[in-house]
C-alpha cells in the first residue's frame, strides 16, 4: 500500500499539474473565475482521469503501437462525452459555464499525458492510483486558483459574499488568471526551497 500511496501522492505534491509540472493551462485559466467553477472542472477531468487510466491499463496489451495514440484519445473522447452529458442532465448551471472546456477535457494534456507515460505501462491498481492522485491535485490547484480569483475579483467565496462591496475587477477577468497563478505559482516554489 505503500508505493500506492506514493503514485497517489506525487500527483497532489511532487508532480501536481499546475503548480509543478504547469500544464493544462487552457482549463487553468479559462474557467478559474470562481471556486465553484475550478472545483467543477477538476472533478470533471478527474473523473476522465481515472476511468481513461484504467481502460488504457486494461487494453494496453490489445492496442498496437501504430494506433496507439489515436486509440487513447477515443478512449478518453468516451469518458468526456459520458461527463459531459452528466453533467449537462445534473448540473446544467456548471455545465453552462464551463461551456466548451468540458469537450476539451479530451486534448488536455494532462490526460493524454498520463495515459501515454503512465497507464500503457503500469497495471490497472496503479493506474487507478496515478489518476486519481493527479486529478485530485489539478482539481486541489483549480479550486485555489479559482478561489483566489474569486476573492480578490468579487470579495466572495464559492458564490457567498463576505464584503458587500466590488472587488477588484481585474481578477475576474482574463489577465486576473495569469496574476493568481503567478502569485500561487511564486508562493508553491518559496515553499519548496524552504
Amino acid at each position: 500500500m505503500n508505493s500506492k500511496w506514493k503514485i497517489f501522492s506525487n500527483g497532489i505534491l511532487k508532480e501536481n499539474p499546475i503548480f509543478v509540472l504547469v500544464l493544462g493551462m487552457c482549463p487553468t485559466l479559462g474557467v478559474t473565475t470562481s471556486a465553484i467553477n475550478g472545483l467543477g472542472m477538476g472533478l470533471a477531468t478527474t473523473f476522465v482521469l481515472i476511468l481513461s487510466n484504467i481502460a488504457i491499463s486494461s487494453l494496453k496489451n490489445w492496442i498496437p503501437d501504430t494506433v496507439r495514440i489515436p486509440a487513447f484519445i477515443v478512449l478518453i473522447a468516451t469518458f468526456v462525452t459520458v461527463v459531459d452529458l452528466l453533467m449537462k442532465a445534473y448540473i446544467p448551471d456548471l455545465h453552462a459555464q464551463l461551456g466548451l472546456f468540458i469537450p476539451l477535457i479530451v486534448v488536455n494534456c494532462i490526460v493524454l499525458g498520463r495515459a501515454e507515460a503512465f497507464a500503457s505501462k503500469n497495471s490497472i491498481g496503479n493506474s487507478f492510483f496515478d489518476g486519481f492522485g493527479m486529478g485530485i491535485g489539478f482539481t486541489l490547484a483549480l479550486t485555489i486558483l479559482g478561489l483566489v480569483r474569486e476573492l480578490l475579483g468579487s470579495y466572495s467565496a464559492f458564490g457567498h459574499k463576505i464584503v458587500a462591496t466590488d472587488g477588484i475587477l481585474v481578477f475576474v477577468l482574463a489577465p486576473g488568471a495569469f496574476f493568481a497563478l503567478g502569485l500561487l505559482l511564486t508562493i508553491v516554489n518559496a515553499v519548496k526551497k524552504s
